[in-house]
Parts: structure tokens; C-alpha cells; sequence
């Protein structure tokens, strides 16, 4: 069943040099329980994207507009501001990548999770107490009971990263976003945190936007991923079919770019030449041509539409590159 579904959705910032259209008409849906990731080079509008879901974006300087943009049926655009707070944290939740910036440094961990626990679930101090223990347990603190009284600065980064995450699941919410949430951590502990959100996911059902730019971490842990560039979705796939079959120059480039350590030899990696296109104006040509190394003809003529490339596959792209 879908839970998210967005159409046509644009993001726009006022700026001295004029309109920054920082996401450019992206549809996609999301259905319950599934791990959707989200790759693209900084600046492709992933963060963006998940921003406006979140009803996160202030206006102005944003502009935020779309034909729809549904959370369970619900209008997230025509919400009051006290409604998008409701929704945020009870049925939709979002883990940035830097928990420091998140947790307030001067409140106890116990205090911030029971804070949150008594706005959406109107649960009194004791039962919100007894249920962040069980969420502190549950993320795999040990010790939960005494670390309620630790401040931040009193865990490492990936304990940190485990208190955001319980603090996103506390309520039960139907969508996660994660946003580079394991970028800053060590591979030991990226590790845990990834396998950690797969578990719960699968415990709870909830529904997850996985967005990063580590293409291995999202070969793991999604089952479909969009790609991003310039604002724009330029690729969409079952991961394993994004993998076998990439069908866009820009996901070419990215695979090309990226170490692997499945036993497949490449002589070297190949970067991707030239710099991220300018996002003030409209163009008509795709962006990501000057710095494609599979473009034909037609590319000088038009932007490319989507079109199909297998089941669920689809990618804005004239070249063939099956």
C-alpha cells in the first residue's frame, strides 16, 4: 500500500542572482515498509527533497509547491504549522547526520526523549521514563537506565547516532528519513547503525528514505533507489537492476567512481570530469551533459523524458546502454 506519494514536486530559493531551483519536478512513491535510497552528488537536492516532506523548508526565502504531496493520504502541503509539528515525530520522523546539531547539548538524553514521548503520546513522566528505557535498550545502549541521566557530550558519535534513532522511531512513526545519518561515523560503527535500522524497519514496519551518497551502503539496506542530479530524479530501479543495468550517464559515472570490493577489477576509478551545473534559470537540454561521456545526438536537441527500461526501471537518458 502506498504511504508517500509526491508529484511534481518543486523547490525554489530566493537569491541576489535570482531563483535557485534547488528540486526540479520529482515523482516518486513510497510504499509501507519499504527502504527507498536516495544517491546523488552534494547539491543534487536529496536533502532538499526530504526537507519539504518534512514540512522543514521555511517560507520564503523557500518556495515549495507540487501537484501532490501526500503522507497516508494526508495533504502535507495545505497542513496548519501546529499540524506539521504533529506529524513530525509521531508519524513521520527524520535522522540528520550530524546528532550533535540535533541533540540540545544542555538537556539530558532522558529528558529530550521523555519530552518528545509526552507531546505526541501524552504519556505521563513515569511512563515516558519506563518506555525511553525500553528505547535506549532497543537501539542497543547498555545501561539504559543510567545513561537517561548522560548529556550528549557523554556518548561517542555512534551512541549519539543510536539516541537520535530512538528518539526518530520513539513514537512509532509510518516514515523515517535519514539523512547521511552514518557519513561521520566509522565503518564499525556505520555497520551497526545500518543493520540496526534494517532490524527495526522489519520490527516495526516502518517505511524508510535512505539518502546517501555511499552507493555500497545502499546495495545493502534498499530495495529501490532513485537517483538524483541537479534537482532532478535522472534514474529510478530495483537496486540489484540499478547495479546490473545502470541506464543514465550519471549513474554510469557514479559506479565508475566507486571502490569495489566484490572481487570485480577495474584498473582505476574513473572520476567524473567537469563541475555540478549552475541552478539559477531553466534548462532545456539535460543537465548533466557536459559532463557525460555516453551522450549522442539527440542529447543536443532536447531534455530527455523518463522512459522505461524494464520492470520499474526507468531513466531520463537517449543513450543505449544495455
Amino acid at each position: 500500500m502506498t504511504l508517500l506519494r509526491v508529484r511534481d514536486l518543486h523547490v525554489a530559493f530566493a537569491s541576489d542572482r535570482g531563483m535557485v531551483r534547488a528540486v526540479q519536478g520529482i515523482s516518486f512513491d513510497l510504499d509501507e515498509g519499504e527502504v527507498l535510497g536516495v544517491v546523488g552528488e552534494s547539491g543534487s537536492g536529496k536533502s532538499v527533497a526530504a526537507l519539504s516532506i518534512m514540512r522543514m523548508i521555511q517560507q520564503p526565502p523557500g518556495r515549495v509547491s507540487a501537484t501532490e504531496l501526500t503522507l497516508d493520504g494526508e495533504d502535507l502541503l495545505s497542513l496548519s504549522e501546529a499540524r506539521a509539528r504533529e506529524l513530525r515525530g509521531a508519524r513521520m520522523a527524520m535522522v540528520f547526520q550530524d546528532p550533535m546539531r540535533s541533540l540540545n547539548p544542555v538537556l539530558t538524553i532522558g529528558r529530550q526523549i521523555v519530552e518528545v514521548l509526552q507531546r505526541h503520546l501524552s504519556l505521563n513522566r513515569w511512563d515516558a521514563r519506563t518506555r525511553a528505557i525500553e528505547l535506549l535498550e532497543m537501539v542497543g545502549i547498555p545501561r539504559a537506565a543510567r545513561r537517561l541521566t548522560a548529556y550528549p557530550h557523554e556518548f561517542s558519535g555512534g551512541m549519539r547516532q543510536r539516541v537520535m534513532i530512538a528518539i526518530a522511531l520513539s513514537c512509532n512513526p509510518k516514515l523515517l528519513i535519514a539523512d547521511e545519518a552514518t557519513t561521520a561515523l566509522d565503518v564499525t560503527i556505520q555497520a551497526q547503525i545500518i543493520e540496526l535500522v534494517k532490524r527495526l524497519t522489519r520490527e516495526l514496519g516502518t517505511a524508510v528514505i535512505w539518502i546517501s551518497h555511499d552507493l555500497g551502503v545502499v546495495a545493502g539496506m534498499c530495495d529501490r533507489v532513485n537517483v538524483m542530479y541537479a534537482g532532478r530524479i535522472v534514474e529510478t530501479a530495483k537496486v540489484d537492476e540499478l547495479f546490473r543495468r545502470p541506464s543514465h550517464g550519471y549513474t554510469l559515472g557514479l559506479l565508475g567512481s566507486t571502490p569495489r570490493v566484490d572481487g570485480v577489477a577495474h584498473d582505476r576509478l574513473t572520476p567524473i570530469d567537469g563541475l555540478p551545473p549552475d541552478l539559477i534559470g531553466q534548462s532545456t537540454l539535460c543537465p548533466f551533459l557536459p559532463r557525460c561521456q555516453v551522450s549522442v545526438p539527440a542529447c543536443q536537441g532536447s531534455m530527455p523524458p523518463m522512459r522505461g527500461f524494464g520492470a520499474l526501471h526507468q531513466a531520463a537518458c537517449f543513450a543505449d546502454l544495455a
